[in-house]
């Protein structure tokens, strides 16, 4: 049975502790040996209202400990709505720091193996009326490991599912993508990793390696360029961030193999090279990236755009970097917290959330968590 949980505003409640497993999935593109090894078998965490602690400051900002791989950042009003990997919808009231762990009932089980499970996650733009979501997740079919886009809406504390938009996206144990988002043009837009097989990623007859576009009814756009098909960008290898800025143009963050992790600004119908070519390589008719990161490897993941720049959540970087589209300028913005998944920014706070429970982090007895940094300060945690 669940139960409300109320936290003062004047002090700390410490709600108990969470009870987790370790687990040792590959979540990124650190090297390609790392890729090969054995993927994990996550055991089940049971995550309950009591287990996670809010922390409301005096300047009022908002942080929450003890979650569980959380996903994706999403806000309507003073609620979060944050989904975990391993699949459920965590919401938090951040003014009375409510806490409700909510279910996700699916027709396919939800396959949370390697870098896949409850992964994008966004709420519909008429959620207050209709309380309708859009979810990305992997499941499995006749023995092979696949992600679907779905309809889902909220009752009763349950997400339940309404519609299926997509099925047989190719999935794994890595580089499974996930990242969903509307666009300014009223449009969803989801990334798709090549799975470990870059071959996919140049094939137009494959959802592997590609940003898809579709309506929300899950239809195929009428102006996609490629007839009949919802890819809107292909040769990737593993994008997890999308981004607009002020005049629609979209920009996604990508992992590269080790290393040459990228920037990307994408346009519709085109070539990001993957794998003929990475890092400052260059070939016919294949586009290359605003900026990539060289030997270094950021494993980057959410986005968001505020001022012009690019705000980009790093998981083997462990930090917030900040890309400015007009100088070109890569600059750091936050650190010390580990493993990063994704950004939200509204007003002047960047929220952001902690990855470290998913084996390639060093937990703390906080983590995972939703962070609240105000955008006039550079910051760092304990």
């Amino acid at each position: 049975m669940k139960k409300t949980i109320y936290l003062s505003l004047l002090g700390i409640l410490f709600l108990g502790g969470l009870v987790f497993a370790l687990n040792t999935a590959q979540d990124n593109n650190e090297s390609q040996d790392q890729e090969n090894q054995d993927p994990f078998q996550q055991e089940a965490v049971e995550v309950s209202e009591g287990t996670v602690e809010v922390v409301t400051s005096d300047n009022g900002s908002i942080n929450a400990n003890n979650l569980f791989i959380p996903w994706t950042i999403n806000k309507n009003g003073n609620n979060f709505y944050l989904s975990q990997r391993d699949g459920a919808v965590v919401q938090i009231d951040g003014s009375l720091g409510l806490v409700e762990i909510q279910d996700v009932e699916v027709s396919k089980d939800i396959l949370h193996e390697g870098q896949g499970g409850f992964l994008g996650f966004t709420l519909a733009p008429d959620f207050d009326t209709s309380k309708m979501a859009f979810a990305y997740h992997t499941y499995q079919e006749d023995g092979e490991t696949l992600n679907r886009i779905i309809t889902m809406s909220l009752e009763n504390n349950i997400w339940t599912e309404e519609d299926v938009l997509l099925e047989g996206i190719p999935g794994g144990e890595i580089n499974t993508g996930g990242r969903i988002k509307i666009g300014p043009d009223e449009m969803l837009y989801a990334t798709t990793g090549d799975t470990g097989q870059a071959e996919k990623a140049q094939e137009l007859d494959n959802l592997a390696g590609k940003i898809l576009r579709m309506e929300l009814n899950g239809e195929v756009p009428e102006d996609n360029l490629f007839d009949n098909s919802y890819i809107y960008s292909f040769g990737h290898r593993n994008p997890q961030g999308l981004a607009w800025d002020n005049e629609g143009n979209l920009y996604s963050s990508e992992h590269g193999e080790s290393g040459h992790d990228e920037i990307n600004l994408i346009k519709s119908g085109q070539n990001y090279g993957w794998p003929v070519i990475e890092g400052d390589e260059e070939a016919s008719d294949m586009m290359k990236p605003l900026h990539h990161s060289g030997d270094d490897t950021w494993a980057p993941s959410g986005m968001a755009f505020n001022d012009g720049q690019l705000f980009v959540a790093s998981l083997a970087g462990s930090k917030i970097f900040t890309y400015d589209i007009a100088s070109s300028e890569v600059s750091e913005f936050y650190g010390d917290a580990g493993r990063l998944r994704d950004i939200m920014i509204e007003d002047e706070a960047l929220f952001t959330i902690t990855n470290n429970h998913d084996d390639r982090g060093d937990p703390s007895e906080k983590d995972d968590r939703l962070i609240q940094i105000p955008l006039t300060e550079k910051a760092s945690t304990d």
